[in-house]
């Protein structure tokens, strides 16, 4: 008989790995390793939800790391046609990133209309429902992401 070893990922681990093989992924594919990458990089992996370019580049900014408003446009951009950051499109507009979880690990989006308010939530019965189309569409789906628009409560 074998005993299965479940290993507990905290938080912080997960957000160190992101973090770690992404920059590593990077320099394999021969592109420099710049500080003002390895910034955006780094707060992107320790978020816990979406990022608009302009806020990324106020925490940096925040944070005493200078870094350019163009900069971080071009970063976001490689970041996301390599794939290791999602681009969600909020409405009116706006883009948001945030990163791209090994395994799969993700969640959706409610904004409010009213106040620009962005909250994360998990829902395994949607995730089977998606599933489930894609099952009955033919389709490989590659990705999806889900954003609810409405009023919050502060708002309504």
């Amino acid at each position: 008989m074998s005993s299965a070893i479940v290993f507990s990922v905290t938080d912080a681990t997960r957000q160190q790995l992101w973090i770690d093989s992404t920059q590593q992924a990077l320099i394999g594919r021969g592109l420099r390793n710049g500080s003002a990458r390895r910034a955006v990089v780094e707060l992107l992996g320790h978020q816990n939800c979406c990022l608009t370019a302009i806020e990324i580049y106020d925490h940096l900014r925040a944070s005493g790391r200078p870094v350019g408003i163009a900069s971080v446009y071009r970063i976001l951009e490689l970041l996301t046609s390599e794939r290791f950051v999602s681009r969600i499109d909020v409405g009116a507009g706006v883009s948001r990133y945030e990163p791209v979880w090994a395994r799969g690990d993700h969640h959706h989006h409610l904004v409010c209309d009213r106040c620009g308010k962005v909250e994360p939530f998990d829902d395994r019965r949607l995730e089977l429902a998606l599933n489930r189309v894609e099952a009955n569409s033919g389709y490989t789906v590659a990705g999806h992401e889900v954003v609810l628009h409405g009023a919050c409560a502060s708002c309504s």
